[in-house]
């Protein structure tokens, strides 16, 4: 699902021969945000639960896939660089906090403007960072899967 997405976002984003339109735009940037959670959210379910096609029909694998929360996705992201996660990690949450924030002005804020090369980049730096995160050793992309789930009692 994660190179389909990268590539509905790269087609909205060149849409249009001229110039692009903002709706296309802005669409672009969502997708692009979307492919990084689903990147992280299959993630998290096939590190805590398995990958395998039996596995993934499970109700756990779903549950697992489902329980990522944006906003403690979002916070624990932006907290990631305190821990010890290797470099390839931070740039996947560095990023996704980023889009995370230009998903919410794509999508909410009706002043926001794109140009098609910065929404070129934005996606160009999304499928980047999921390969950085997926080229990181299995035990610390599963620990950065427990610290993405779980909210921190307070």
């Amino acid at each position: 699902m994660t190179a389909e997405l990268i590539g509905t976002a790269r087609r909205l984003a060149r849409a249009s021969a001229k110039r692009p339109r903002q709706s296309d735009l802005k669409r672009g940037v969502s997708t692009a945000y979307y492919a990084l959670f689903h990147t992280l959210a299959r993630a998290c379910a096939d590190l805590l639960v398995g990958s395998t096609a039996q596995v993934r029909s499970s109700p756990a694998w779903v549950q697992v896939y489902r329980s990522l929360e944006h906003g403690i996705a979002k916070n624990s992201c932006k907290n990631a660089a305190t821990k010890n996660f290797p470099n390839g990690i931070l740039v996947f949450a560095d990023t996704f906090e980023t889009m995370q924030e230009e998903r919410h002005n794509a999508d909410y804020d009706p002043e926001s403007r794109y140009t098609r090369p910065g929404v070129l980049v934005l996606i160009d730096n999304c499928e980047q960072a999921i390969a950085a995160l997926k080229a990181e050793p299995r035990s610390d992309r599963k620990a950065f899967a427990v610290w993405v789930l779980m909210q921190k009692k307070r």
